[in-house]
């Protein structure tokens, strides 16, 4: 009987500890990842910041808070904002976080996640505001570096680092995109006629260069009207055109010159008459 009793005895402590060890491991150990740290606090007060890999703790006594190191994404949500020259516009952007001190994350603000995602959504918003639409498209990296910084610098009390802040998507309303069609054809519509423009010009340039050369050798017309003629020739043209020279002109000039003195002198003697 004491035997047995003894035995019951046994199994009893046995099951006791097992029971008390099965409650108070998982209290006293703890195994964190490479990218997670645990934020102990004891009776409620910051102890240290441990991990990765196995930790001990006092059960019942710290409480620890888990972070996770890796880079974190936001979403932010698609919101209508007025640039600075009052273009209705619907942006929205992806954020890049991570953080870098666990204790300021876990102690200086109560959610880190959901306050860097209000704080993204609101600078979005401030800074869309303060751009004019042209360089809010053609500007955005700029834009992207603004909004980093201004997170990045009130964020940093927090522990968190921003890494990068991209505007995913701008879109425009109907009216708006029209506009911006015809005042894109309008733009090419000029710089081609300046380009034509200048061709033109160049064109011109090379003419008086040309005319200068053939007024210091006067061969090089002869030779130019001999090459042209045989251009014409190889064109199988049922037709053939005589330039002529314009000194043969002159002289038709010069004989309307004398007949309209000669009508300007009989004139002036009938009226003497």
């Amino acid at each position: 009987m004491e035997n047995g009793e003894g035995l019951v005895n046994s199994l009893t402590w046995i099951i006791t500890i097992a029971v008390l060890a099965a409650i108070l491991m998982p209290q006293m150990f703890k195994i964190l990842r490479e990218y997670e740290r645990a934020v102990v606090f004891r009776l409620g007060k910051f102890q240290k910041t441990k991990g990765p890999g196995l930790i001990v703790l006092i059960p019942f006594i710290d409480k620890i808070e888990r972070v996770d190191l890796r880079v974190l994404t936001i979403n932010v949500d698609k919101q209508e904002v007025i640039t600075k020259d009052n273009v209705t516009v619907n942006v929205d952007a992806i954020t890049f976080f991570r953080v870098i001190d666990a204790e300021q994350a876990v102690i200086q603000v109560e959610q880190y996640i959901h306050a860097t995602s209000m704080l993204a959504q609101t600078t979005l918003r401030s800074i869309v505001g303060q751009v004019e639409l042209d360089e809010l498209l053609a500007e955005r990296e700029k834009v992207n570096k603004n909004i980093q910084e201004i997170i990045d610098r009130q964020t940093d009390p927090w522990g968190i680092k921003v890494v990068s802040v991209e505007v995913r998507d701008v879109v425009l309303p109907e009216n708006m995109k029209r506009a911006m069609a015809r005042q894109a054809e309008t733009e090419r519509d000029r710089r081609a006629k300046v380009i034509n423009a200048e061709g033109e010009y160049q064109a011109a340039e090379r003419l008086v260069d040309a005319a200068k050369m053939i007024q210091t050798a006067p061969a090089a017309l002869q030779l130019r009207f001999l090459q042209t003629m045989n251009e014409v020739a190889e064109e199988n043209t049922s037709f053939v055109f005589m330039p002529l020279p314009l000194n043969m002109l002159e002289a038709f000039q010069q004989m309307n010159g004398n007949i309209l003195k000669q009508n300007d002198g009989n004139g002036g003697e009938q009226k003497q008459e």
